[in-house]
C-alpha cells in the first residue's frame, strides 16, 4: 500500500501515493514528513486522510518513526488525520 493520501470525503478522492515498495514505518515516516513540508501550500484544509501501510521489522529493536513538532503542526493546519495500517509480511 504504503502511503495513500486523500481527501476524507464520500468520493475518497486520492491527493497521492507515496513510499511505493517502502513497507518500514520509520522511512516512512520521515518521506510523509518531507511530503507534507513540500505540499503543505497547495493543501487547503481538509479533512485529509494518510493511511501509512507497514509491515513490522524483523530487525525490529525499538525506535522507529518519529513525529516530530513540525510534522503535527503541518497536520493539524490542513486537517489531516494519520491511519497506521498493520499488514503482513509475506515473504516469511
Amino acid at each position: 500500500m504504503p502511503i495513500n493520501i486523500y481527501q476524507e470525503n464520500s468520493d475518497r478522492n486520492q491527493i497521492d501515493w507515496i513510499c511505493d515498495d517502502d513497507w518500514e514505518l520509520p522511512s516512512q515516516v520521515f518521506e510523509l514528513e518531507n511530503w507534507l513540508i513540500k505540499n503543505k501550500a497547495n493543501l487547503k484544509a481538509g479533512p485529509y486522510i494518510a493511511d501509512i501501510g507497514f509491515t513490522v521489522r524483523k530487525d525490529a529493536s525499538g525506535g522507529g518513526g518519529i513525529l516530530s513538532l513540525k510534522m503535527i503542526e503541518i497536520l493539524h493546519k490542513i486537517k489531516m488525520e494519520i491511519f497506521l495500517s498493520e499488514y503482513i509480511d509475506d515473504e516469511d
